[in-house]
């Protein structure tokens, strides 16, 4: 029988978007882009992230984002 998510500790995009106070379409695109890697798949298929580990990367891009003024491709060799 397979976890169910909350059992996980691994959270939904909507979930980490909340968290982090992004819209989910963030979290896609740093997906997309490599910056966040999913932790596993659902049952259904959605993809579940730690909430540990994607924060600390979400913190890491905005600070290079805003305070640095950074672009996705420098923020990904300093990832």
């Amino acid at each position: 029988m397979k976890k169910r998510i909350k059992d996980t500790g691994l959270v939904k995009i909507g979930e980490l978007a909340k968290m982090f106070s992004v819209l989910p379409s963030t979290i896609n695109f740093y997906t997309r882009e490599g910056l966040i890697k999913e932790a596993g798949r659902s049952q259904g298929g959605y993809r579940l992230y730690d909430p540990v580990k994607a924060m600390k990367v979400l913190k890491k891009i905005a600070d290079l984002q805003i305070k640095k003024r950074y672009t996705i491709e420098e923020i990904k060799s300093r990832l």
